[in-house]
Formats: C-alpha cells, structure tokens, sequence
C-alpha cells in the first residue's frame, strides 16, 4: 500500500465527469461527506469560508454528498448542486452522491476511514465527517461532525506550512 494512496482514486463530479484525486498532488484536502438536510448543512457556509480563504495556498476542500444518514440528501446531483450553490454560495468542488460506510462505500472513504478511524468503531457516525489530508497524502487527521470548519483553521495552517 502506498503511503500517498489518496491520490488513487477518482470520483464523478456533480456533472458526472471523473475526477481524479492524484490532480489534488501537493495540496492539503478536507474531504467531507456532506448532506443538504442535517442540523450540520450550515457547516457548508463555514467550509466555503475555508475554501476562499486558504485555496490561494493549497487547500482543496471536497464534498461528497451521502445519504445514508437520516435520509438528509435525498435529492438528484442537479438538485445538490443548486441547493449548495444557492443556499451556501459554494464554489469548492462537490461530487456525486456515494455511501461512505457499508459494501457499497465509495472505495475513498473505505481507505480514509482505515487511516484514520473513528472513536469506537470506524464507520463514519453521521454526516460532515472531516477529514483533512497533508500534501503528500501521508497524515489525516478526522474531525467529528460536531467540529466546526473554524476550529480547523490552526490545523490547516499547519499543514499549509
């Protein structure tokens, strides 16, 4: 397994061409699985802020849509973008819709949780799970969903360094 295997895999944007993450080499991500329905989707506001304050630098901030929380992101693509869009002025990439835990886990988050597992168990709990990536892919460190895209400013300046 290579040390920098983040940047091994791809996934469709909103629009449904792919992405591949090796295009993300020597920036610092914060992927999160987001939901348009959650007590936690005013995050997006927050994590907006961080893309247009640290993007100039490197950060890359990647949203991936799930529902299988609550049933919280029911809606197709078009209707994710153009809520996120409208409601949250978001300009930071977002992808398709994928599950995060589970067999049919998008193989990306199968990789970030064994890197970086959560307390107890490591299935992603809920929705606006972070997680942020150094620029050679190596450290992760996962977020709760509770914590607000503001406390990761120090970590992200750090891994900005």
């Amino acid at each position: 397994m290579s040390e920098n295997e983040v940047y091994s895999y791809a996934a469709k944007a909103l629009d449904g061409s792919e992405i591949k993450l090796d295009k993300y080499k020597g920036d610092v991500l914060l992927i999160v699985n987001t939901a348009s329905k959650c007590g936690f989707t005013p995050q997006f506001e927050g994590l907006e802020t961080l893309h247009k304050e640290y993007s100039a630098r490197g950060l890359r901030v990647l949203g991936f849509p799930c529902n299988q929380f609550g049933n919280q992101d029911p809606g197709d693509n078009a209707e994710i973008g153009s809520f996120c869009q409208r409601n949250y002025g978001v300009d930071f990439q977002m992808f398709e819709k994928i599950e995060v835990n589970g067999p049919h886990a998008h193989p990306l988050f199968d990789y970030l949780k064994k890197k970086s597992p959560g307390l107890l168990v490591p299935d992603i709990k809920w929705n606006f799970t972070k997680f942020l990536v150094d620029r050679t892919g190596r450290e992760i460190k996962r977020y709760a969903p509770n914590v607000t895209p503001a406390e990761l400013k120090q970590d992200i300046e750090d891994m900005l360094k």
